[in-house]
């Protein structure tokens, strides 16, 4: 497109001056006019390429990528020294604790004593912990208690441990207000600034022994294949910016410290009137300027040292905090240079230029006629903190912003509120409360209308079966808007990506756009000028450059706003209490960095969590403990031997102790609704063991609870739930203050083989979906040598058919499957429990309408069609619903 920057008239015409120092004159025939901003020099070509390298990744067995290394010759993140093994911060700490009269556990006398304090100071406040420290049984004549006895010798105590960090400074800042005096002046205060040096911050953490193993040095080129055609973007080493800023910017052997900025303007009423927490930015970041110039040396976490540059990288921030820091007007685009009327169209516009921009502001300032300022929305900003910042662009490092531009404004402003007033709210509410449950589902048992506070955690909860709801209710292009944001939004959390999941990312949002038009069509939105839909437009280029968008979500500087700020206030006796929250910051830093040198000093490591999890409210354990046992895919009556064990990771976990007891068949039939269940496992034995024993009306059998699997790794997407939970709880009756509850029985996919092809080639090839009715172990006496004997009774649905189609050449995008029935009943199977692959969530064909009859327990039973939900969470979107999976 044309460059909108290439013509800029003269000041005389009120438009942007040329940049000081003025330019010669061009000559004639021309009028007057400075040349266009000459483009920056292309950057110096890169290294030569060394030998790719396969390497495997750790988290995930068996899938590996290949690396292209920074040219050893181009050197970068190498020892500025060539002494080696210097003593890091922990080496440093644990000489001192070996000469002194402290021991390992520093000023406590033991592990015991060491880890109440840390308790104590983690959980309970000042004056509790005085109470508590008094108690006769801590501090009584027959008990041997700690050797604090107050709150003051226990503070003592941790103030002695030897992890203290940077120092925090007070220093005052004069700054000018809004209102004038009677002179005409600003109106001026002093202000305290609390600060601590970020060069010394940044010499604490990548020092730390404890990121040896997850620290990067230099920058790489990652792939997922050994030509290298398909790109790896996730950490922000393996992007575009730590590469293209080591080669061109640095010097040789330098190592760049990326910087992450996060700020957010909180008002913390809670504190004193509307006063507020707002740092002045450039005081605070002033020391990175000469260290990003000429490099610190500092010792890294495997004791080499390096010269290390601070560098900005990155920005995390909401909409209105992106504007302020980058000088615009919140109608405007912090990263480019799009008019604010031409948001809403899918342009490539040119990026601000931090040069130009500067420019522009110091003419403003000098009282000279701008157009350029006002046409670029602007603020008077003429001194920002970037200024000075070396190798930054500020504009380039605003990343994107996945809780409030996606979640928040997208979806939940834009996309929820269009597609209601099209569908309508009392129906969208109904089919939020007849909805199908899963485990981790929230049930709207309202509907979301009356929702009246809104999280990130109430938006995934409403996008886990949001496209389900608007299926039969909107139009086609509706959906299909809708479907693309849904789409978008999820691509976009993606932990790593590669160059095909950003074009499948590029492609929802190209799809959004071809068929947002149907808004306007129908009047619920004039027009789509709308900051943060047109900020969904730079992830892409935001993710190549600085790595997932994940990476940078506003939801984890929001929580340490929490922590740093909220917390230490409530910490404090509402006096002076600035001073006393920098010192309780101070110790529970003290108290989390002696525990991580604990760790390291020890040798311990957290070992991966397989047992069960706690992951919301209607939890049921099996049993009266946690012990679980595994189930191998060929689980029977002969051992195993240790090697065939420790090969074969647990792919199912039911609980050692099942919950229901000399189960008869009458029992089964009628609590578990498992109405084919003895002609079922009949056959299943038969096939099993033509001559083998034969069930009988008088056997008894154990079931359980619910099953879970253990969920794959993938770097791609991070489960904060380990375990795939699986129920098959029958109801139960209200029993004293116990109320009745519902039964729970799964729908799953099950491994059956065959060819369909309809889902040839897909994740879904060689599944079909059925409903867990029971999970049970046969007695000893019908088990068959090399068969498993844990088994489950389940209900099939039909085989997946194509795909449903709502208008020509224009897919739905899930499938529709229906219950398979033997005449009236159910067709149903006793199945070795290892056949289950994973569970699934099915969502109600609501139709228009939906019916009066459905409600949320039983729908399941009543509906005739469902839909399989690929959107349920990550996991599932990755794996049956991303189309770089599909082949």
């Amino acid at each position: 497109m044309a460059n909108e920057f290439n013509d800029i008239p003269e000041q005389d015409s009120e438009n942007l001056p040329p940049p000081p120092p003025p330019p010669p004159p061009p000559p004639p025939p021309p009028p007057p006019s400075p040349p266009p901003p000459s483009p920056p020099p292309p950057p110096p070509p890169p290294p030569p390429r060394q030998d790719r390298v396969q390497v495997e990744v750790e988290e995930v067995p068996g899938n590996a990528r290949w690396i292209d290394s920074y040219p050893a010759e181009a050197s970068a993140g190498v020892p500025s020294m060539d002494e080696e093994n210097v003593p890091t911060k922990f080496h440093r700490i644990q000489a001192e604790l070996e000469t002194s009269h402290d021991g390992m556990w520093g000023p406590f006398q033991d592990e015991d004593e060491w880890e109440l304090g840390k308790w104590l100071i983690q959980n309970v406040g000042q004056t509790q912990t005085d109470k508590f420290l008094k108690l006769p049984i801590v501090s009584g004549p027959d008990r041997t208690g700690p050797s604090y006895t107050s709150n003051k010798s226990f503070l003592k105590k941790i103030d002695r441990l030897p992890t203290k960090g940077p120092d925090w400074h007070c220093d005052l800042i004069k700054v000018a207000g809004d209102v004038l005096d009677g002179d005409g002046e600003m109106l001026t205060t002093d202000l305290e600034l609390w600060r601590r040096d970020p060069v010394e911050c940044i010499r604490e953490l990548i020092g730390n022994p404890a990121f040896k193993d997850v620290m990067a040095f230099a920058p790489e080129r990652a792939y997922e294949d050994g030509q290298g055609k398909v790109c790896i973007y996730n950490e922000m080493w393996t992007c575009d910016w730590w590469w293209d800023m080591q080669v061109s910017k640095l010097p040789p052997g330098a190592t760049i410290a990326p910087v992450i900025l996060a700020s957010d303007k909180t008002s913390l009423s809670q504190f004193h009137g509307d006063k507020s927490a707002w740092p002045c930015m450039r005081h605070l970041l002033e020391p990175l300027i000469a260290a990003g110039r000429v490099g610190v040396d500092m010792v890294c976490a495997d004791g080499r040292v390096c010269r290390v540059h601070p560098i900005l990288a990155a920005y995390v921030a909401d909409h209105p905090e992106q504007c302020l820091v980058t000088c615009m007007k919140e109608s405007f685009c912090p990263k480019c240079c799009v008019h604010c009327d031409d948001q809403g169209k899918p342009l490539d516009s040119l990026l601000r230029d931090p040069d130009r921009t500067m420019t522009i502001l110091e003419h403003k300032r000098s009282g000279r006629r701008v157009a350029a300022y006002t046409r670029e929305g602007l603020r008077p900003v003429y001194r920002p903190f970037w200024a000075d910042l070396p190798h930054a662009n500020i504009f380039a490092s605003v990343t994107p912003d996945i809780l409030h531009q996606l979640h928040k404004k997208v979806f939940h402003d834009h996309l929820l509120k269009w597609c209601t007033d099209i569908a309508g709210e009392a129906q969208i509410d109904k089919q939020y409360r007849t909805m199908t449950n899963y485990p981790g589902l929230r049930y709207f048992s309202k509907g979301i209308s009356l929702v009246s506070q809104w999280t990130g955690t109430e938006h995934h909860e409403m996008q886990q079966v949001f496209l389900g709801v608007l299926a039969g209710a909107v139009q086609p292009s509706v959906f299909h808007a809708a479907c693309a944001v849904l789409d978008f939004i999820f691509y976009a959390q993606f932990h790593s990506h590669t160059s095909q999941t950003l074009d499948t990312l590029q492609n929802a949002l190209d799809e959004f756009h071809a068929h947002k038009h149907i808004f306007k069509d129908l009047s619920v939105h004039d027009d789509f000028n709308i900051p943060k839909l047109h900020s969904i437009l730079h992830y892409v280029d935001s993710i190549k450059s600085r790595g997932s968008a994940d990476g940078f979500n506003t939801e984890f500087p929001e929580h340490l706003h929490i922590d740093f700020a909220k917390n230490a206030y409530r910490a404090t006796n509402k006096q002076d209490y600035v001073v006393q929250m920098t010192k309780w910051l101070m110790r529970q830093e003290m108290v989390d960095q002696f525990s991580t040198y604990l760790d390291w000093r020890l040798e311990r490591f957290e070992e991966p969590q397989t047992g069960g999890d706690k992951e919301d409210e209607d939890n049921e354990n099996d049993g009266p403990n946690d012990e679980t046992t595994s189930i191998q895919p060929a689980n029977d009556d002969s051992q195993p031997s240790n090697q065939a064990i420790s090969a074969q990771p647990p792919t199912h976990i039911l609980s050692t102790c099942p919950s229901f007891k000399a189960l008869t068949i009458a029992a089964i039939t009628h609590t578990f609704s498992a109405l084919n269940f003895l002609p079922a496992l009949s056959q299943y034995l038969c096939i099993a063991a033509p001559n083998g024993p034969i069930v009988s009306e008088w056997d008894r059998f154990e079931g359980y609870r619910q099953l879970s699997i253990p969920y794959m790794k993938l770097p791609v997407i991070h489960m904060s739930k380990g375990l795939d939970r699986i129920r098959a709880s029958p109801p139960t009756a209200q029993a004293g203050c116990s109320s009745a509850t519902v039964g729970k029985f799964d729908t799953v996919l099950v491994r059956v083989g065959g060819d369909n092809e309809h889902t040839r080639g897909t994740a879904l090839e060689g599944l079909q979906i059925a409903q867990l009715r029971l999970i049970f172990e046969i007695p000893r006496h019908l088990r068959v040598v090399g068969q498993p004997h844990q088994l489950a009774y389940v209900e099939w649905f039909q085989p997946f058919s194509k795909v449903v189609y709502l208008q020509r050449d224009k897919l739905f995008h899930m499938h529709a499957v229906s219950r398979s029935y033997a005449g009236r009943v159910p067709r149903s199977s006793v199945i070795p429990v290892s056949n289950i692959v994973h569970s699934c969530h099915l969502i109600p064909k609501f139709g228009t309408q939906v019916d009066k009859s459905w409600a949320a327990a039983h729908v399941l039973d009543s509906c005739k069609t469902f839909y399989l939900n690929s959107w349920i969470d990550m996991y599932t979107f990755y794996k049956f619903r991303n189309t770089s999976m599909l082949n």
